[in-house]
């Protein structure tokens, strides 16, 4: 009852499965959903940086990028300053479900019953603590 890591597994499930149906009517999943993030905050990423910000490594983005690319959500293009560096650009698709995903925080904070201000304090609270386990886990060298 106690331990903190079970309280954010659950909830992390629980924040899942809340999206599911929303991201089915997009027709994408909840993973696809979080890269799309990354990239509508910075398009043109490598994979390397998407994986840097999702905590994901590229054996486990790669294949999910290649999906993205069959969606025609997004495209792999070469960096014209460097030919071995692929970057990740948002489709005009891609771009455009940003307009359909741009309720669903405020659709979580309606849902959850809490002011916008309760929400921001939470997001901030909950980014604070990844930061600082990031750099707990950093200077162990994990």
């Amino acid at each position: 009852d106690n331990q903190l890591c079970f309280s954010i597994y659950a909830c992390s499930k629980e924040v899942t499965r809340f999206y599911r149906p929303y991201l089915e009517e997009m027709g994408i999943t909840y993973p696809q959903y979080i890269t799309l993030l990354v990239l509508w905050e910075q398009d043109g990423l490598t994979v390397t940086e998407i994986g840097e910000r999702l905590f994901l490594d590229s054996g486990t983005l790669t294949p999910m990028l290649k999906r993205m690319e069959s969606l025609k959500l997004v495209k792999r293009v070469r960096s014209k300053e460097d030919e071995r560096k692929v970057c990740i650009e948002l489709t005009e698709q891609g771009k455009d479900l940003k307009e359909k995903a741009c309720s669903l925080p405020k659709t979580m904070a309606t849902n959850l019953g809490i002011t916008e201000q309760e929400y921001r304090s939470l997001l901030i609270q909950l980014n604070k603590l990844i930061e600082t386990m990031k750099t707990i886990n950093d200077r162990k060298g994990e």
